[in-house]
């Protein structure tokens, strides 16, 4: 793992975003959620207008880059795949399925947060909403022994 002062703000973030995802149930359900969440926002955003999607997109992964190089090619390819599957639904079908998965999803991911007995993080910092795809991505991560 790279040591820099970039790759230990990730750590922190990480770090504290984990506190309240200790409970391997809650953990369970975010790895399933949290995905679906970021597919469905896409979804919401593509429904507007596909450059809408991609811009947020290249928002998020500049977020991503100034934590940590790794981590953004992992969202970026993420991402990229996303947006291919939203590219291929057929026309119209894109915003309502989007909205009942994103809604089912939070749904999940509060069910979660109620077993784990801790509020979600991002109710203490909005830049967790953005740490969350990380933290499922940092799993992958290290199964595959991947610095980030």
């Amino acid at each position: 793992m790279d040591h820099s002062t970039q790759a230990r703000n990730i750590d922190i973030l990480l770090a504290r975003y984990g506190d309240s995802h200790q409970d391997h149930t809650n953990e369970i359900i975010h790895f399933v959620c949290i995905p679906l969440i970021v597919l469905s926002l896409l979804g919401i955003l593509w429904a507007v207008h596909p450059v809408v999607a991609i811009a947020v997109t290249l928002g998020s992964l500049y977020y991503y880059a100034k934590l940590s190089r790794q981590f953004a090619i992992g969202m970026g390819v993420m991402s990229a795949a996303m947006l291919g599957i939203l590219a291929l639904l057929p026309e119209g079908t894109v915003l309502p399925v989007s909205i009942a998965v994103f809604v089912v999803a939070w749904i999940g991911q509060f069910i979660g947060h109620k077993i784990e007995g801790k509020k979600p993080s991002f109710f203490d910092d909005l830049r967790f909403l953005l740490i969350g795809p990380l933290f499922v991505l940092s799993f992958l991560y290290r199964r595959l022994n991947l610095a980030y």
